[in-house]
């Protein structure tokens, strides 16, 4: 007996209301003795499944049956659609036909209230490429090969068994094993150039992610800032940074402390404010963007 037989015999009687046991038998290859085993089952678990004899009659489910009468609350099955609209956007799983079998299980019919995308503006295509490609060789168990490009602005060919994805702040990762660094390392995705599946296999056993959030920088890697948003960047704080460490002024700015890594990325991140920032402390990183600042404009004269 199998637990997706029994699954969907529940959603073909709540779909077609009546069906003879012939035709189930005929639908799973099974015998008309194992689906009234099957029957049986579903009635001990206390599945409301009936059958009736002569003209008309057949294997039903009573009219009123939802699937969250088996213990599975409104808000589960909630959460269930929500996790399949998500797995769509990762082309993992057919989520279409899922979803409208759990919401006529679930007599859901407000399932488009919520569309998950993970690809970037204008990027969906290339985005949805890369993915598949990682997605596809966490699966196989085959290795990647691309060329990384680092916050420090450098790049570097890498070879690396892909482990899991994971989707973190705002951005997608490939938790993996490079080969190139004989240890666990985590790639942002977007920097992933010229990515496609190696030759090479490995064996999935032998390699265990650690948690993503043991992932430590040392001190000496981040640093303390203290920044000055003006008003009109208000809609950026909030998408940035945490509201714990936001304080709005009196004269409608915000002073923003923040810890973050000190390097390349920071100053490119600081940049892409344009005149909306002013760095406070430390004095290093605000010399360092004021001198970025002058050679950007040297470089436009």
């Amino acid at each position: 007996m199998q637990i997706h037989r029994l699954f969907e015999i529940i959603y073909i009687l709540i779909n077609k209301k009546r069906v003879t046991a012939g035709e189930l038998a005929e639908h799973f290859e099974v015998s008309k003795r194992t689906i009234l085993r099957d029957i049986d089952a579903l009635t001990i678990a206390g599945i409301p499944v009936y059958t009736s004899q002569g003209k008309g009659g057949g294997i039903y489910i009573l009219d009123n049956y939802l699937l969250n009468k088996a213990a599975i609350s409104d808000d589960e099955q909630n959460q269930i659609l929500l996790a399949l609209q998500s797995l769509g956007s990762t082309q993992n799983v057919d989520s279409g036909k899922l979803l409208s079998k759990l919401s006529s299980l679930f007599n859901k019919t407000d399932t488009n209230w919520i569309e998950v995308d993970f690809s970037r503006w204008g990027n969906r295509s290339s985005d949805k490429e890369r993915f598949e490609i990682l997605k596809r060789a966490i699966l196989e168990k085959q290795a990647v090969a691309f060329v990384y490009s680092s916050s420090y602005g450098e790049t570097s060919d890498r070879t690396v068994y892909p482990l899991k994805l994971v989707f973190k702040s705002k951005a997608w990762y490939l938790q993996a094993y490079c080969l190139l660094k004989n240890d666990y390392r985590i790639f942002k995705i977007n920097r992933m150039l010229s990515v496609a599946a190696s030759p090479d296999s490995f064996a999935d056993k032998e390699f265990v992610p650690p948690p993503i959030e043991s992932v430590n920088l040392t001190s000496s890697d981040l640093v303390n800032l203290e920044l000055c948003f003006a008003p009109y960047a208000a809609y950026r704080v909030y998408d940035e940074f945490d509201a714990k460490d936001v304080v709005k002024n009196k004269d409608g700015s915000f002073t923003v402390t923040a810890v973050l890594p000190d390097d390349y990325w920071l100053y490119g991140f600081l940049l892409s404010f344009g005149a909306a920032v002013k760095v406070r402390k430390p004095k290093s990183v605000r010399d360092a963007l004021l001198m970025q600042a002058k050679e950007i404009i040297n470089f436009y004269l």
